[in-house]
């Protein structure tokens, strides 16, 4: 297997003894991020007060052609950018409020950027949720999927993989056959596939809202989250900042206007070196011959190679005791391994404090394998996860 450790050299050089295997949580960044970081500051300096003419009209303009290529989107200029998807869920569900409760059909796997924001909105009496649990996760899409046809929800907001157990959403297409601009509004959250599988969003892109970033698989770090926006859905978003309507800063100010493209989505002032870093990330991959489908495949040798040693006990007694989490019968799998145990978080403390990353979500441990590791890391782990946890 080829290693791509030479991408790496600045993160990996940072700690050599570091056994890093959270890249589902906090990707270590390539050396292109770095270039595009400095590229970022130089701009800055070099351009001063132009340089958003520059962001506008070079930087954001690539981003969203990368993502579009990502994501298959037919048009690039349905995408908007700004620092986190948070941000980006308060514009659409402010925008979708009205005198009553909004119906919200969710699941019970969503992360807690949705999860805590959603349950203070439905304290006040602002969203009403039905919640579909996960489990069992061979009939989850089914089961999403029914209660839709039971009750078409006024927003359907789920994750396409979900955070703590990897589990994949597949009914993409006939969710977003129940959106329309004045009824239902479908929301899905890519943070945990957009570069981790290979994903075509191109039958879905007129109806259906699309969240992700890249400081996950993208490598990118943060201050690149994006959004796409179906043409139709919400042209005037009712929590809106000056950049939504940046062309006419300089003239007369009056009604408030708008982008006719994904541009009516933006907020306000933000730093782009999170899309310097994107940019820099994906032209660096292309000049390696890399995309996600090669990069994926890459990783499900070293996944599965993981999960047999667990299984076999070359990772040790603990983990081998835990249960292995495989919510996908087929098809395009998360990039971590899931372990469900009741000292999850007690074992991911343990291996931090021997500098083995992982990380844990309640009782689960997450096992994560990303380009930069090889046959070699992943004896590594096991070794000194045996030694440590037993």
């Amino acid at each position: 297997m080829k290693s791509y450790k030479h991408l790496f050299s600045r993160a990996l050089a940072a700690s050599p003894g570091r056994i890093h295997f959270a890249a589902h949580s906090h990707h270590l960044w390539p050396d292109a991020s770095y270039e595009g970081h400095l590229a970022a500051w130089d701009d800055a300096a070099l351009l001063a007060d132009r340089k958003w003419e520059k962001v506008f009209g070079e930087i954001i303009p690539e981003a969203q052609q990368h993502v579009a290529t990502e994501l298959k989107l037919p048009d690039p200029k349905t995408l908007s950018f700004t620092a986190n998807t948070h941000e980006y869920l308060s514009r659409l569900f402010v925008s979708k409020w009205a005198e009553k409760p909004i119906d919200v059909l969710t699941s019970d796997g969503e992360f807690h950027s949705f999860r805590r924001q959603s349950a203070r909105w439905e304290e006040r009496g602002l969203i009403k949720r039905r919640i579909i649990p996960c489990e069992p996760f061979n009939t989850f899409t089914q089961r999403y999927l029914a209660a839709m046809r039971e009750q078409p929800a006024d927003i359907a907001f789920l994750s396409h993989v979900m955070f703590r157990t990897g589990l994949r959403f597949d009914g993409a297409e006939e969710l977003a056959s129940y959106a329309s601009p004045d009824g239902t509004w479908v929301m899905l959250d890519l943070y945990h596939s957009f570069m981790a599988m290979p994903c075509d969003f191109s039958r879905v892109a007129d109806r259906a809202f699309l969240l992700g970033g890249g400081y996950k698989y993208a490598m990118a770090g943060e201050n690149a989250a994006y959004l796409h926006a179906p043409a139709g859905f919400a042209p005037r978003p009712l929590h809106t900042g000056w950049f939504a309507d940046f062309g006419a800063m300089e003239g007369k100010q009056g009604e408030v206007g708008y982008g006719t493209d994904g541009s009516r989505f933006l907020g306000a002032t933000y730093d782009p070196t999170g899309l310097y870093r994107f940019n820099a990330v994906r032209r660096a991959l292309a000049n390696e011959g890399l995309d996600t489908a090669t990069i994926s495949a890459r990783c499900a040798t070293l996944r599965a190679q993981m999960v047999t040693a667990i299984e076999a006990g070359e990772a040790g007694h603990a983990l081998r005791e835990a249960e292995l989490l495989k919510p996908n019968a087929t098809g395009s799998q998360s990039r971590f391994i899931s372990l469900r145990h009741p000292k999850a978080v007690e074992w991911k403390t343990a291996l931090m404090a021997n500098n083995i990353y992982t990380d844990a979500r309640d009782d689960i441990l997450r096992i994560g394998v990303a380009l930069y590791h090889d046959e070699a890391d992943v004896g590594a782990f096991c070794a000194g996860a045996a030694k440590v946890l037993g």
